[in-house]
């Protein structure tokens, strides 16, 4: 099975929970992908700079300053430090942005209510590249950057890039998108870490939104994650020091679209 891996929020930000999922994913075995976030560094590195951080709904506003500052973060030190890390466990990984090999295409988003600037909203994956890749076993970690083919890049939400990778493999055989952050999985209480809901349906979703449960940077993840079940893809949520059992359906929120 394809595992289709994506790693954000705390756990990238802190280094020993980084290497620990690190360790756990380069033990996982088959063919797999990480794709990868890093938007507290990001802030963190942007604000050291003097560049202004706004995020609205979990979504950042990309202006000039702040793609610079994205690249850097994303495409730089946070891809190279895990390829680094997962070569040092013996796993043959490869750090791409979506404009290595047009890997992922996109268009800039159009301006409506909220101009996010260069944010780019996802047009094409290229599945060959992939499939080369992979039967070459290598593991390709994928940073949230993309490019118009017109020699700009932009900043795509990584939730989304996992949900469009997940999309353009469906067909290839058994496979399953696991997103992983620091808590264990989707929560009815998100004060309460022991609230997972084990199974999320849509209609479970819609009504913890309208009640404000389900907030923020939560609501884009599930929106993708929900578009990918559709597929017929397993779709999983949860804890990154809990990645083997993610793996093995023991642990974390399982998306139903029943």
């Amino acid at each position: 099975m394809l595992n289709i891996i994506k790693i954000g929020g705390k756990v990238i930000d802190d280094p020993e929970a980084r290497q620990a999922f690190l360790n756990d994913f380069a033990a996982a075995s088959g063919p797999k992908i990480l794709i990868h976030g890093g938007g507290k560094i990001a802030t963190r590195i942007a604000t050291r700079l003097g560049v202004k951080s706004t995020l609205v709904e979990g979504r950042r506003i990309t202006t000039p300053e702040m793609m610079s500052v994205v690249t850097m973060v994303y495409g730089g030190l946070v891809s190279k430090e895990i390829v680094a890390a997962l070569q040092g466990l013996g796993c043959n990984a490869l750090g791409l942005s979506g404009a290595d090999g047009n890997l992922i295409e996109a268009t800039r988003r159009p301006v409506g209510r909220i101009d996010y600037g260069l944010a780019g909203d996802i047009s094409s994956v290229n599945r060959d590249f992939l499939e080369l890749l992979l039967s070459h076993q290598l593991t390709p970690v994928v940073a949230p950057l993309s490019h118009n083919k017109a020699g700009q890049l932009l900043n795509t939400n990584a939730d989304t890039i996992a949900a469009e990778v997940a999309i353009s493999l469906a067909g290839r055989g058994p496979l399953s998108l696991i997103y992983c952050f620091e808590m264990p999985g989707v929560l009815r209480n998100a004060q309460d870490p022991k609230s997972v809901i084990p199974t999320l349906n849509v209609s479970e979703y819609q009504a913890l939104k309208s009640t404000g449960d389900i907030f923020e940077g939560m609501i884009p993840k599930l929106d993708n994650a929900f578009r990918v079940a559709r597929t017929g893809v397993m779709v999983r949520i949860g804890s990154a020091a809990q990645l083997p059992q993610l793996l093995t359906g023991q642990a974390g929120t399982v998306l139903s679209c029943e």
